[in-house]
């Protein structure tokens, strides 16, 4: 680390010696290649992850939030200046430690960086880049600073540990926290300035030195924040150097284990400080390339471009392909209706379509970050399997077809209830403290007002009420999902997948005649299944989350199966009471083996992800004994003999 535009009297005695000597500090940090020897990033990231531990030893409180019995401890609030390595490694370090943690840099392109790892970036209301040479920060305007200063101040008085890395190679470390800021802090705070050898970025910084301002904010400024971890310092360091020898030969010989200074080697080159006591750094800035000269093109091919590039440009050809497509499906749907064998089967089809267009532009817009509360709240909604068990068992003729559907109606409602109580946890994880507070509770009014009315319509002899209840029921489910695709509306997507369910399973009991037995077990099977999924999701911990979603889904496979079964077993007590036509045939195989494929594919999803099972890929046996040709039959006779022997 010889750092020659600040040490030069360093160099100039390395110079009398006649030294050959390389600064590991000068890699080019641009060079894909150089990062296996870039001493910098690799000392800054121990030395980001090493502040925060410093940080942790002094503050007083825990850094993750918790609720126990003897009372609450808001998490610590932790702001980090600078988004260079040192900066990025300490806000993952607090944000793994469960803090609250705030990013702050001059570089509008590390806010990515900043937010991918789970924190908050603060940006200053005023234009100007900050981008400099070489992937450093440059130094900003006086307008900038001050700009700057007012945003900071406010967050000195919220934040409870800042943690300083902003520095400008050969040059003083910028002041970004000025004294008036330390003085506003809460008392336990801490600072942490690994800027401190350089002049430091918070002015009660003393270098070297661990003092206490006199309103009780601790300020660490220690130079040897590395060595505080010396091991895995020496480890790196020890790499970073080997490699770098490593390949100053190879890379220009091709021979391994031999080294060479090579002046076109942009790596060696960069580094090269003395090469024989003859001073060689700064490198040469390389010349930029030659422009590229074009030679002119024949005039019988420009003519040949011209008219494909005017080919491209008529848009018939894309209309055409268009309708063609369009004629085809056409023709297809004029098929399904010649074969359609009565109404139902049209109307179910209708069904169908519509919930799959729904589904597929709902679901497309939803955020990545959504995606685990999606499938929570989607397998909660699949829970109206619920509704095929209680029809079953309102028509059983016998008691197996009974105990069928009750089991199917049982283990769906567990599904129901645990999966939204599941997704709340999973979207909760998303709200941050200084949120405003939420009613969703009030939503239970319009969705009573209409579960009462159907059912007053209902003894008043209204016997289409219920088509509207299941209507408004499927417009709330789809409406559930739709909610997911932003973290604004995702909660109240949450709300209306549980008024969509339930004003399903009302319009369904509302359609059935019961009897006071029928009744009370109803009852009992409902009562039970939703005390057992909001009991089983309420011992749930974040990170079993996924899991817990996969075991819940397992329940609605198994429930489709039961419905299936029972179905047909009703059918063959009594043949003539029911018409099992090929359209209930059809659904009664497609529920069996989609449920089941649902059902044991869930099961093993959960295993993985619990670690009761192996989630390595299964090896079958013989399945690279034969070269892969796509347009080889042989290869193909192989992989179905190999598959049908599994």
């Amino acid at each position: 680390m010889i750092q020659p535009a600040q040490n030069t009297e360093l160099v100039e005695q390395l110079a009398k010696q006649k030294a050959t000597v390389f600064a590991m500090d000068c890699i080019p940090r641009t060079l894909s290649r150089g990062q296996a020897f870039d001493v910098l990033s690799s000392q800054a990231n121990i030395a980001g992850y090493r502040a925060v531990i410093e940080a942790a030893n002094e503050f007083g409180r825990f850094f993750s939030g918790q609720m126990t019995a003897a009372g609450k401890v808001p998490p610590a609030k932790v702001l980090v200046l600078g988004g260079g390595v040192a900066g990025l490694a300490a806000i993952q370090t607090a944000k793994n430690m469960g803090a609250v943690v705030r990013g702050f840099d001059v570089r509008a392109a590390v806010k990515e960086q900043v937010e991918s790892m789970g924190g908050q970036f603060l940006e200053v209301d005023f234009e100007e880049a900050g981008e400099g040479a070489g992937g450093y920060a440059k130094e900003m305007s006086k307008e900038w600073f001050d700009a700057a200063a007012v945003m900071l101040k406010k967050q000195c008085e919220e934040v409870d540990i800042i943690v300083a890395t902003a520095q400008i190679p050969g040059r003083k470390a910028p002041v970004l926290i000025t004294q008036d800021m330390v003085d506003v802090m809460k008392a336990g705070s801490v600072t942490v300035d690994l800027a401190a050898e350089s002049g430091g970025n918070i002015a009660s910084t003393v270098a070297d030195k661990l003092i206490t301002t006199p309103n009780g904010v601790k300020c660490v400024g220690y130079t040897d924040i590395n060595s505080r971890l010396a091991s895995t310092s020496s480890s790196l360091f020890g790499n970073n150097q080997q490699k770098f020898i490593m390949s100053a030969g190879p890379q220009t010989t091709g021979t391994k284990g031999e080294f060479l200074i090579d002046h076109e080697d942009e790596a060696v080159r960069g580094m090269l400080v003395l090469e024989n006591g003859e001073m060689r750094w700064p490198a040469p800035v390389p010349p930029p390339p030659p422009p590229k000269v074009e030679k002119p093109k024949d005039p019988a091919v420009l003519l040949a471009e011209l008219q494909a590039e005017v080919e491209a440009r008529d848009p018939r050809p894309v209309y055409m392909r268009s309708a063609m497509w369009a004629t085809g499906g056409s023709s297809a749907l004029l098929a399904l209706g010649a074969v359609t064998p009565n109404v139902e089967f049209g109307s179910m089809l209708s069904v169908f379509s519509l919930a799959g267009v729904c589904g597929y532009y709902t679901v497309w817009g939803v955020a990545h970050a959504l995606h685990s509360p999606l499938m929570a709240v989607t397998n909660a909604i699949s829970g109206m399997t619920a509704v095929g068990g209680l029809v079953l068992m309102n028509h059983a003729p016998n008691a197996g077809a009974h105990i069928l559907g009750a089991g199917a109606t049982l283990i769906s409602t567990i599904n129901i209830s645990g999966g939204f109580l599941v997704t709340k946890k999973m979207l909760d994880m998303f709200k941050r403290p200084d949120d405003p507070p939420e009613y969703y509770e009030f939503y239970a009014v319009p969705a009573g007002v209409l579960g009462a009315g159907f059912l007053v319509g209902q003894s008043m002899g209204y016997e289409h009420i219920g088509s509207v209840l299941g209507v408004t029921s499927g417009i709330c489910c789809v409406g559930g999902i739709a909610g997911l695709s932003s973290q604004e509306t995702a909660r109240m997507g949450n709300t209306l997948g549980m008024t969509g369910v339930g004003l399903g399973m009302t319009a369904t009991l509302g359609s059935m005649h019961f009897t006071p037995g029928f009744a009370l077990e109803t009852a009992a099977l409902l009562g039970t299944g939703s005390a057992l999924g909001y009991g089983i999701a309420s011992r749930v911990g974040p990170t079993s989350l996924p899991q817990t979603v996969a075991a819940f889904h397992s329940l609605v496979g198994l429930a489709a199966v039961g419905t299936a079964i029972g179905d047909w077993s009703a059918y063959c007590a009594d043949p003539n009471d029911l018409n099992m036509d090929g359209v209930r045939s059809m659904g009664i195989v497609l529920a069996t083996g989609i449920g089941s494929v649902t059902a044991t594919g869930s099961l093993v999803a959960y295993g993985k992800l619990d670690g009761s099972l192996d989630s390595s890929p299964m090896n079958i046996s013989g399945r690279d004994q034969v070269p892969p040709s796509p347009n080889s039959s042989l290869h193909l006779k192989a992989n179905l003999l190999a598959l049908s022997m599994h």
